[in-house]
């Protein structure tokens, strides 16, 4: 049985199944309501049910009689037993989004290619981390540094946090990550960070550029925007040295596959003999404007070391593409940014 579920406030609405929680339906399709820990105990994400009636498989900690009496509930448990209308305050900005420093484990490591590790990091069991695709994080080092690094995956697949790290010749935490750092082993963490997040809104196409690791915050946005059903041309273009760099090829091709409206373009700057390369080469923004010599009506989402950045940013508004259509991650990591 499924169920309608409107917020008369903002005019959203989708369809609950009766064995999810109304959160998990919500962010399922696009409506981002506030959470916390996820496990009815912080209450971040309380709201009012206006009409119908909602179930729990227990009454969570977090949920006092009172409140019942009124008509709250924690929708990060509870589940719709018939149409609803709910008054909850959804999460439509960044500012809205609460930023936290939390211990994190090191779930599992697997290093993708010759310089690039993926790193899953699992949070306390009473936290989720609420966040926008395309933020980042950054781990807090013993000596109080910073370390910032693209969150890759999606808001709506965050049972671990996915960080793809590039080995830096003769930087010094990358090569601990790659050779000391333990499954177990305790970070500490503050996120989410940065503001490079879609547009949802936009009606426009999308163009998104990335320079090596900078395809990490670009995987989840597009999982995002695939998860969410955003039906409007989009595509990517990835730029690296050789194929060796390519350090997920399988996965925007199988996008290709699923998606009709996605396209993918990798992009090599040094081909080597062996790669017997036959595609596009040289530099990735040099590319995208050779596919789209008009890019004035086109939302471009760029990624990736900050000259390949400027220099993309200043070409394309040459080209007459308003400043308000360009997105970019390489405004906001500080010097100490290890994966680009």
């Amino acid at each position: 049985m499924k169920y309608l579920v409107k917020l008369p406030t903002t005019r959203h609405e989708f369809t609950a199944a009766e064995d999810e929680t109304i959160l998990d339906a919500a962010l399922r399709a696009g409506v981002s309501l506030p959470y916390g820990c996820r496990g009815g105990r912080c209450g971040a994400c309380k709201g009012k049910v206006l009409k119908g009636q909602v179930n729990y498989d227990e009454i969570p900690p977090g949920l006092s009689d009172e409140m019942r009496q009124h008509n709250y509930a924690l929708f990060c448990q509870a589940r719709a037993a018939s149409d609803l209308e709910i008054a909850v305050d959804e999460v439509e900005k960044l500012q809205q989004i609460k930023i936290l420093q939390m211990p994190t484990k090191v779930a599992k490591l697997e290093q993708l290619s010759h310089d690039v590790m993926r790193v899953y990091l699992k949070l306390p069991e009473h936290i989720r981390m609420q966040f926008f695709a395309g933020q980042y994080l950054d781990i807090i080092q013993d000596n109080g540094e910073h370390r910032s690094f693209s969150i890759a995956n999606a808001p709506h697949d965050d049972e671990l946090i996915e960080l793809h790290i590039r080995h830096i010749e003769g930087g010094e935490y990358t090569q601990y990550i790659f050779e000391r750092m333990k499954i177990g082993e305790i970070l500490r963490i503050e996120a989410p960070l940065g503001s490079f997040t879609l547009n949802e809104s936009s009606p426009r196409a999308m163009i998104l550029m990335g320079g090596g690791t900078g395809f990490a915050p670009l995987k989840g946005m597009l999982e995002h925007a695939f998860h969410i059903g955003l039906e409007k041309p989009m595509h990517l273009f990835w730029g690296v040295r050789s194929k060796r760099d390519l350090y997920m090829p399988d996965l925007p091709v199988e996008w290709t596959r699923r998606h009709p409206l996605f396209r993918f373009t990798p992009v090599l700057s040094e081909p080597q003999p062996e790669d017997n390369w036959d595609g596009e080469t040289g530099l990735v923004h040099e590319t995208v404007m050779k596919y789209y010599p008009d890019m004035r009506n086109m939302d471009i989402y760029m990624s990736g070391p900050p000259a390949m950045v400027y220099s993309a940013r200043d070409r394309f508004i040459e080209l007459g593409v308003a400043e308000r259509q360009l997105f970019s991650d390489a405004f906001e990591f500080n010097s100490q940014m290890d994966d680009i």
